[in-house]
């Protein structure tokens, strides 16, 4: 009796046909291979945008950034990170390259008052939004109260991590001021308004590594201009 879900095929596939499906078969392997590769080696964005040039061309978009209140067009590979944009196409080093993985917090930028890892958000994505980098602070010669409070403190000892310490600090507190609770807020039961603690700081800083060890003067700092707020 013949099976009616057993599908036969009358006739045996040609020489032609059977290239093609090996040609088709290595691509695939050959395309398998390198993504593989690229997720078994942990790539950042940087590497893995080199390495995408192996298995297709690049794409570039026109982008423009709102960068410390000023329009830039710029060029870009849609692959780039909004810190590689800085860096390498609009020669804003001031924010700095850690681990390229989101771990560090040394590219912390502010966007939309908000802070991010720039090494992890895409440029293009940023677009159309108001980013504040280190250089975005400071009125000319005038630091930011944070600015100034790092240096009066000795918040720093290598100052490589600084930058992104800074903003994110900046941030915290514009956090604290909107009433935005953390783990440690929920914690201490004061969710509704959260209190500024040293408790409280080193949570919302836990972000930001500084493997010089600064941190008792890093709370020292943010301690001070949240005086000089009164929060």
């Amino acid at each position: 009796m013949s099976n009616p879900k057993c599908h036969t095929v009358d006739t045996a596939p040609g020489p032609e046909e059977l290239r093609n499906w090996e040609v088709s078969r290595r691509t695939f392997l050959q395309s398998a291979t390198a993504l593989g590769a690229t997720m078994a080696a942990g790539l950042s964005p940087t590497e893995a945008s080199a390495q995408g040039a192996m298995i297709g061309a690049a794409k570039t978009k026109s982008v423009t950034l709102n960068i410390n209140g000023e329009n830039h067009s710029i060029q870009l590979d849609t692959r780039t990170s909004l810190l590689d944009a800085l860096r390498d196409h609009l020669d804003m080093t001031g924010s700095k390259k850690g681990c390229d993985h989101g771990q560090c917090g040394a590219c912390t930028v502010l966007v939309n008052g908000r802070r991010v890892n720039s090494c992890l958000l895409l440029a293009v994505s940023a677009e159309g939004d108001p980013i504040t980098t280190i250089e975005g602070l400071s009125h000319g010669e005038n630091l930011s109260p944070m600015q100034a409070a790092f240096l009066e403190h000795d918040a720093f000892q290598c100052g490589y991590c600084t930058p992104g310490q800074i903003c994110s600090a900046t941030a915290l507190l514009d956090e604290i001021k909107a009433g935005q609770a953390s783990v440690v807020s929920f914690e201490d039961g004061s969710q509704n308004a959260p209190k500024l603690t040293d408790r409280e700081i080193k949570e919302r800083m836990s972000g930001n590594i500084c493997r010089c060890g600064a941190y008792p003067n890093i709370v020292s700092a943010v301690r001070a201009v949240a005086k000089g707020m009164s929060l």
